[in-house]
């Protein structure tokens, strides 16, 4: 099957990085999710661990968490990591074409 959602390998080393820096345990990766409505919702990424309503997958090495509840929501997305004037972090964006 493929991936739901893709990682690019600027946020891939980020994660990583974090993970790391952080010692965050292994239970925990990277989730991905909505905030809010489906309609009105935002898309929500951080760290935590497996819920039961949760479907794990392995993308770049990373262990990603999607409520099957948001995956139709989420299926498409692209996380990636910038660097700008007013600060860096993660960015969030639906893939060209999908």
């Amino acid at each position: 099957m493929e991936d739901p959602i893709q990682i690019t390998e600027k946020a891939k080393a980020e994660i990583i990085s974090t993970l790391l820096a952080n010692k965050i345990p292994g239970t925990y990766g990277l989730r991905v999710g909505l905030k809010g409505g489906a309609c009105s919702g935002t898309f929500l990424l951080g760290f935590d661990t497996q819920t039961d309503f949760d479907q794990l997958y392995l993308i770049e090495g990373i262990r990603v968490y999607i409520d099957r509840r948001h995956l139709m929501y989420v299926v498409g997305l692209s996380v990636d990591y910038e660097e700008g004037l007013n600060g860096s972090g993660y960015t969030v964006s639906t893939l060209a074409g999908k």
